[in-house]
């Protein structure tokens, strides 16, 4: 008797097995994270927006993305626990300057340029022969 398309069933049910029960093991440790959420907790939603837990009340959590602007969502949009943002004090200094490189002076209008020569009229009949 021929067993190797028994064999090749077997090992095509063993992979599922392994790659379902890793998912499995995964979704495990996804809603124990969601079960255990805190106040104070910072979070990223499953759409990328970071926040930090200001009320939990059932299936639904308040995230504060900034001060003072506060959005409410589901439990299970909550993907994943993120690091503090770290604020750097120093972000207000004044930038340095580079002592080696010329200044380039850019101007903020159109005012300083030379201005532009009449229209003669020729540019369009050149464009007209193309």
């Amino acid at each position: 008797m021929d067993y190797s398309f028994l064999v090749i069933m077997l090992l095509a049910f063993a992979a599922l097995w392994f790659m379902s029960s890793r998912s499995r093991k995964q979704q495990r440790e996804a809603a124990d994270f969601r079960s255990n959420l805190a106040v104070g907790d910072e979070v990223m939603t499953g759409s990328g927006l970071f926040g930090t837990v200001t009320a939990i009340d059932g299936d639904v959590v308040t995230l504060e993305s900034t001060p003072g602007s506060s959005t409410r969502w589901l439990r299970a949009a909550i993907a994943r626990r993120s690091e503090p943002v770290v604020v750097d004090d120093e972000a207000d200094a004044a930038p340095a300057v580079v002592e080696d490189e010329p200044v380039v002076d850019v101007p903020d209008d159109l005012s300083s340029l030379p201005p532009e020569p009449p229209a003669t009229g020729r540019e369009d009949r050149d464009r007209d022969n193309q």
